[in-house]
């Protein structure tokens, strides 16, 4: 199974859309957002996904209420995480890596991803670890995102900026 990862998306619409074209582009079954989504109006942008959407809120986002609203027909957002099944892993999506290292050490979970930070980590271990960046590219001048294959435990980030090119691959 393929899975879309970004997180700290910040109202960056074009980034977002960018976003949106390759995830469906590669046919992913699932994307996990790791919270700070920001406004409602990001909406626009994550209505055309091809496939559902599981997120978090982050620091940032303030306007929870209508934010759910408005994502309810293309996905759900949790509070502070989300615990789940997806090809066969055992996945926990967050948005600030508190307890991180416990976490990833404690073997709960195939998968963690987290955002906040608004840096790209690749973590090995027993638990594989991936931070996909920032997708809106404020802080870093970065616009990244990952693709997740949870067969091989492969995850590939891909810059938004530089046309989608992948600049890093992981394998778990």
């Amino acid at each position: 199974m393929k899975l879309g990862l970004m997180a700290d998306s910040h109202e960056n619409m074009p980034a977002i859309a960018k976003a949106v074209a390759l995830f469906n582009q590669e046919g992913v079954a699932r994307v996990l957002h790791a919270g700070d989504i920001i406004s409602p109006i990001t909406a626009k942008e994550f209505a055309r996904l091809k496939m559902p959407l599981t997120a978090v809120f982050g620091n940032n986002d303030g306007e929870k209420f209508f934010l759910r609203e408005k994502f309810r027909e293309i996905g759900e957002i949790h509070e502070r995480k989300w615990e789940g099944e997806l090809g066969g892993k055992r996945v926990l999506l967050l948005h600030a890596p508190d307890m991180l290292d416990a976490l990833s050490a404690s073997g709960a979970y195939d998968l963690i991803v987290y955002g906040h930070t608004h840096e790209v980590v690749v973590r090995q271990g027993k638990t594989l670890v991936v931070n996909p960046g920032e997708c809106g590219g404020w802080l870093t001048g970065r616009c990244t995102v990952a693709i997740l294959d949870t067969e091989r435990m492969t995850a590939e980030i891909r810059d938004l900026k530089r046309g989608q090119a992948t600049f890093q691959t992981v394998s778990h």
